[in-house]
């Protein structure tokens, strides 16, 4: 990328966004619909039904038994070594995924890798997270949790390379009361935060 401000995303593409992630799934033309032609909010049991087969699950966040679990997934046009250089600069995120806030890596860590820490807020809440699992180019996994708790989510990345593009899969499960009330309250909520991730993953990666 140049050195154009990432403000230039604009404030039109940005509400755009923001308001696919309150209101309804982004990428609506992907989505089942209804007879009526408008789309249908995606459920846990939708995404179980296209997880993908290859993540390596803690056993504890196994995606069938889990409480709450999106499958999320997107082409992006550029190499997969390019998409992981803006995943693993965590602390850049809040510049261009409106969704996480306040990121801050533990222990002088400047990017993620195995075994790093940092505290963060995202969907409103929180939360430490801890990297678990780190396959350069290919995985990443981690932990997350309110501090000085138990893990209640696992969150993975997935890329695999298409030729000169990059297939990005999230998937990410949650156990425990809180995973269970958001599934209750808003089951969707996940599927389309992730929605919103990957797409302006794709704009970063993909600007020159």
């Amino acid at each position: 990328m140049n050195n154009r401000p990432i403000a230039r995303l604009g404030a039109t593409v940005l509400g755009a966004a923001l308001a696919a992630l309150t209101l309804t799934p982004p990428h609506a033309s992907a989505q089942p619909v209804t007879p009526l032609g408008k789309p249908t909010p995606m459920t846990m049991q939708s995404d179980l039904a296209t997880l993908a087969t290859d993540i390596h699950w803690p056993a504890r966040f196994i995606p069938e038994t889990a409480d709450l679990f999106s499958h999320n997934s997107l082409l992006i046009h550029a190499s997969c070594e390019r998409v992981w250089s803006h995943i693993v600069d965590a602390e850049k995120w809040p510049q261009w995924y409106p969704n996480a806030k306040d990121v801050a890596l533990l222990n002088g860590a400047r990017v993620l890798g195995d075994g790093t820490a940092w505290r963060w807020t995202t969907f409103g809440l929180p939360l430490e997270s801890r990297v678990h699992e780190y396959v350069p180019y290919s995985r990443l996994g981690w932990y997350g949790y309110a501090p000085g708790a138990q893990p209640t989510f696992y969150h993975t990345w997935f890329l695999t390379p298409r030729g000169a593009d990059c297939l990005v899969v999230m998937d990410e499960a949650g156990v425990g009361k809180d995973a269970a009330h958001l599934r209750e309250t808003d089951e969707s909520l996940m599927h389309r935060g992730h929605d919103l991730w990957l797409a302006t993953l794709k704009w970063v990666a993909e600007g020159q």
